[in-house]
């Protein structure tokens, strides 16, 4: 009889695992309480699906805040092996003029079609609308959400792979955290979420436009260049979600949480100053606007920069060119791409085995890792959700 393993969720984690598992002589079973497969990856895909990252391996693998623990599998799964991957599911792949790779169509859900029907083809059960609501040992309670019928089944191994805590509405809503003790979860946190500040009413117009190519940092971190969007809250981009790590480090310090801006990295503080040369026959938006400042900038400038400033071109230039944006914190974490903190890696093994049951491996967004958007997100589901169905693997074939 073959050994039945069960894998807890169904998003790009869990369905790896499958995948790898799927290929030996198991019995594999994914549980999934919603109605459908991998529901977060599909609406990450809506406006095009970022699956990863074309620059070299020793930069990308920087990208992670635990980057010694995850860089042996995202280097034996990297974003070739991802391509090819693709490829194998009659996915075709480009990389875009930022590195970011795409497969050729943008959308996510052709993609997951192929895949699940790789996966029913290999033998792998779905079910779907089952919530597991408890575990104990190698047994999990069961729970038929269609007739509200409980089971108890046991399982050679489990495979958790049932995502962090934002965006619960697509089924990771963190319910799985009461069947670990508290001191193997590190608290989660908001990452790759917007940022609060407080706008005066002046600010409303700009609401929902770009702060277009600036340059933004946290104070002794590596700067990032790119677009932000003033939203009616604070900040939102990619760009701020570069900075998430720095700033959640402001945060843990209790130091004032402030983001710097240089608002035209194009040009010195010389240069700059030269051009806000007060004239009597221009105004000072004119002014402005000559020197590269637009109507969101120019706002900007107006609601951060003392009106006594103004007037003074040199002082004016310099906080232009390292402007402190003071923050209330970071959106709610159900409204964040993803999570800080999960499973700590010292309560675990070296193939994501459970150190306090056995029976059990982890992976995907669930673990204690954290990184930026830009397809690192998902390479690092992919990786590790290999590396625990190696890791089961490796645990079956070694049992009596």
């Amino acid at each position: 009889m073959k050994q039945r393993i069960a894998i807890i969720g169904a998003g790009p984690a869990g369905l790896m695992a499958a995948e790898v598992l799927s290929q030996y002589a198991y019995d594999v079973h994914v549980y999934e309480q919603k109605p459908s497969a991998a529901r977060k990856f599909l609406m990450a895909g809506k406006t095009g699906l970022n699956i990863s990252h074309a620059e070299p391996i020793a930069q990308f693998v920087q990208r992670y805040d635990q980057t010694e623990w995850l860089a042996p599998w995202i280097q034996q799964w990297d974003a070739a092996w991802i391509q090819n991957w693709m490829q194998s599911l009659g996915i075709q792949s480009y990389v875009g003029s930022s590195g970011r790779i795409f497969p050729q169509e943008m959308k996510a859900a052709p993609l997951l079609r192929a895949w699940l029907k790789r996966l029913v083809d290999a033998g792998v059960q779905f079910h779907y609308r089952h919530q597991v609501c408890d575990l104990n040992n190698n047994q999990l309670s069961i729970q038929n959400l269609s007739t509200g019928h409980i089971e108890q089944q046991q399982f050679a191994a489990i495979v958790m792979a049932c995502g962090a805590v934002s965006w619960s509405k697509l089924g990771s809503d963190g319910a799985w955290q009461r069947w670990l003790s508290a001191n193997e979860i590190q608290p989660f946190q908001a990452s790759n979420a917007g940022v609060e500040c407080h706008w005066s009413n002046y600010m409303q117009p700009v609401f929902g436009q770009p702060l277009k190519r600036v340059q933004a940092w946290v104070k002794g971190a590596e700067a990032s260049m790119g677009d932000i969007v003033i939203s009616h809250y604070g900040l939102e981009s990619g760009l701020i979600y570069k900075q998430g790590r720095a700033l959640r480090q402001l945060q843990h310090a209790q130091q004032p949480l402030q983001l710097q801006l240089d608002l035209l990295p194009d040009l010195t503080v010389e240069q700059l100053y030269q051009k806000l040369q007060p004239s009597k026959k221009q105004s000072v938006s004119n002014i402005w606007r000559k020197a590269g400042l637009d109507a969101v900038k120019s706002a900007v400038v107006r609601e951060l920069v003392d009106k006594a400033l103004w007037q003074q071109p040199m002082q004016l230039a310099q906080q232009i060119k390292n402007l402190t944006v003071p923050l209330k914190g970071f959106r709610p974490i159900e409204e964040a791409i993803s999570c800080a903190g999960g499973v700590k890696r010292e309560v675990l093994s070296a193939q994501l085995q459970l150190n306090s049951n056995p029976h059990v491996f982890l992976c995907g967004e669930m673990l204690d890792w954290d990184a930026p958007t830009g397809g690192y997100l998902l390479t690092a589901c992919f990786a590790t959700g290999r590396a625990a169905a190696e890791g089961v693997h490796q645990y079956l074939q070694q049992r009596p």
